[in-house]
C-alpha cells in the first residue's frame, strides 16, 4: 500500500526534475524523517510504478541507489524494506582493465604499440642510476617536480591550451587519477553533479561512484555535445562539473567542432560551470583550440603519456584553470603527497631528450597502419573512424544487438566492447560496438579476428530478444 499525506511517495505532477531523482529524494527524506520507520515494507517495483503512474525501471533505478546508501535492504522473496542504518556492501562495477588469457584476442581495451618504449625506459632507468645527486629518500615537493611539470608544458606546446607556465601544471597518477584529482578540485556541496557525454569512458562512471556524486549524460550530435541539452540538464540537475572528451571522443571517434566548443564554453560562463577536457586519446597534434584555450578562467585540461608512449609509467597531467593550480595541488598533497621521484625522473628525460615525441610519432604511425588494415576489412559496413584514433565505432545491422554481438564474438575468443558498457547507469546505448586496435596482437591473427567478425555481421541470428 501506498502512504497518503506525507513525504512519500512523492506527487508527480508538474515535476521538471527526473523522475527517478524525485522518488529517491522523497524516499530518503522519509526514512530520515521517521515517516517510514525501521521494518517498513516498501511496494514491489511493477505495484508502485503502477501507482505512481511511472516506469518500472524508474522504481528500480531508486530503489538501487537506496540500497547503495543503506537506506532499504531487500531480500529474494520477502521484499524490500527500510533498512537500520547499515550500509550495504558497495556494488563493485567490472574492471577498468581487461584481463584477457593469451589464447583471446582482446580487442576491448586500447592497447600501445611496442615501438622501443621497452628498450628506452630501461636505458633511462640505467642512465638515472649512474647518476650522483639523486633524492631517492624525500617526498616529492613542488621544487623537486618542478622540471617535469615544466617538461610537460614544452611537451603541450604553445597555445593549445591557451597561456601555461609550469605553476599551472599539477602531476597524477595517469589520465584517470588526474580527472579524479580535477573532480575533487572542483565539486561541492552535498549532492555534487558532475555532467558528461551520454556515451563515455566507464571511468567517469567510476570517478562519480567514487565520489559520490550524480552523473548526468547529455547527448551528441555529429558535432560533440549538443549545447541544447547540456543547458537542460544544468536547469533541470545543476552541477559543478562537465568532464567531457572533445578531441578524440571514445567509443564514437567524434571531434567537436570549434563552433560547438565555443558553444559550449558560453554555457560555462553562463552557469559558473567547470569544464575538464579529458585528452588522453588524442596521439596526434591538433589544430582546434582545447577548452582551457576558449575559457582558461573555467576549463581544465587533463592528458597522459598512456595512449602516446607508455602505460606503465602511470604518468599524467592536469593543466589547471587559470589561478586554481593551487586547489588542485591541495588535492594531489592531500591523496597521495605527488608523483614518486623515480617517475617524475623518467618521464622528465622521455619529455626533454626528445624520446617521447620519437616514440608519439612510431606510435602514431603504427595505429593509422592497424586503422587501415580495419577499415579495408569492415569498411562496407557502417563504422565510424579516423586514422589517428585507435579504436572503430561500429553500429550494427539489422538482426544483431549489442549484447548478442559481443557474446557471439567472446565465443570466438574475440572481446570488443557493446555501447552498453559505455552508457551511464539505466542510461541509453545505440545498437553499435566498440573495436579497439590492439597492435599487440599479431597482425595475422589481428586480420583474421576483423574478417570473422565480417562473417558473423553477414549471418546474424535467427530470432533476437526484444
Amino acid at each position: 500500500m501506498i502512504v497518503t499525506d506525507t513525504i512519500w511517495p512523492p506527487d508527480f505532477a508538474n515535476i521538471s526534475e527526473s523522475k527517478y531523482i524525485v522518488l529517491i529524494q522523497s524516499l530518503r527524506a522519509a526514512v530520515r524523517s521517521g515517516e517510514l520507520s525501521v521494518g517498513f515494507k516498501l511496494p514491489p517495483v511493477r505495484e508502485l510504478a503502477w501507482q505512481l503512474g511511472i516506469t518500472p525501471g524508474t522504481v528500480a533505478r531508486a530503489y538501487k541507489m537506496a540500497v547503495e546508501e543503506g537506506l532499504v535492504e531487500t531480500t529474494v522473496g520477502r521484499g524490500t524494506f527500510v533498512s537500520e542504518g547499515e550500509r550495504a556492501e558497495p556494488v563493485v562495477e567490472e574492471s577498468l582493465v581487461s584481463v584477457y588469457q593469451d589464447t583471446d584476442l582482446n580487442m576491448r581495451g586500447v592497447k600501445v604499440p611496442e615501438v622501443g618504449q621497452d628498450a628506452s625506459i630501461r636505458q633511462i632507468m640505467r642512465q638515472l642510476g649512474g647518476e650522483i645527486g639523486q633524492n631517492y629518500v624525500d617526498c616529492p615537493t613542488p621544487d623537486s617536480d618542478l622540471a617535469a611539470r615544466q617538461a610537460v608544458v614544452d611537451w603541450i606546446g604553445p597555445d593549445r591550451v591557451g597561456r601555461l607556465s609550469a605553476d599551472d601544471i599539477v602531476l597524477g597518477l595517469g589520465a584517470q587519477h588526474s580527472v579524479i584529482m580535477t573532480l575533487q578540485a572542483c565539486l561541492y556541496g552535498p549532492n555534487p553533479v558532475i555532467l558528461t557525454e551520454d556515451l563515455g569512458y566507464p571511468g567517469i562512471r567510476h570517478a562519480a561512484r567514487l565520489l559520490r556524486a550524480q552523473a548526468v549524460g547529455v547527448k551528441m550530435d555529429q558535432d560533440g555535445m549538443r549545447p541544447d541539452l547540456l543547458e537542460e540538464a544544468l536547469r533541470q540537475h545543476g552541477g559543478q562539473a562537465l568532464v567531457t572528451v572533445a578531441e578524440t571522443h571514445s567509443p564514437t571517434t567524434i571531434r567537436a567542432s570549434e563552433t560547438r566548443r565555443q558553444e559550449i564554453a558560453e554555457i560555462a560562463r553562463r552557469y559558473q560551470l567547470q569544464i575538464i577536457e579529458d585528452d588522453c586519446y588524442c596521439v596526434c597534434r591538433t589544430d582546434r583550440p582545447t577548452y582551457r584555450a576558449i575559457v582558461p578562467e573555467r576549463a581544465w585540461y587533463v592528458s597522459s603519456l598512456t595512449k602516446s608512449v607508455s602505460a606503465a609509467v602511470r604518468f599524467g597531467y592536469v593543466a589547471c584553470a587559470t589561478g586554481k593550480a593551487s586547489v588542485a595541488r591541495q588535492v594531489a598533497q592531500s591523496t597521495f603527497y605527488g608523483l614518486p621521484t623515480p617517475i617524475l625522473d623518467l618521464c622528465t628525460e622521455l619529455l626533454t631528450s626528445g624520446e617521447a615525441e620519437r616514440l608519439r610519432r612510431l606510435t602514431s604511425a603504427k595505429t593509422e597502419e592497424l586503422v587501415k588494415i580495419a577499415v579495408n576489412i569492415l569498411g562496407k559496413w557502417d563504422i565510424r573512424w579516423r586514422k589517428e584514433v585507435p579504436f572503430i565505432w561500429l553500429r550494427l545491422p539489422q538482426g544483431w544487438r549489442g549484447s548478442t554481438f559481443t557474446a557471439a564474438c567472446a565465443a570466438e575468443k574475440i572481446g570488443i566492447k557493446s555501447a552498453d558498457e559505455f552508457a551511464l547507469q539505466d542510461g541509453q546505448a545505440p545498437n553499435a560496438v566498440r573495436i579497439g586496435i590492439n597492435p599487440q596482437i599479431p597482425q595475422a591473427e589481428f586480420e583474421r579476428a576483423l574478417r570473422r567478425m565480417s562473417e558473423m555481421l553477414e549471418n546474424p541470428p535467427n530470432s533476437v530478444d526484444v
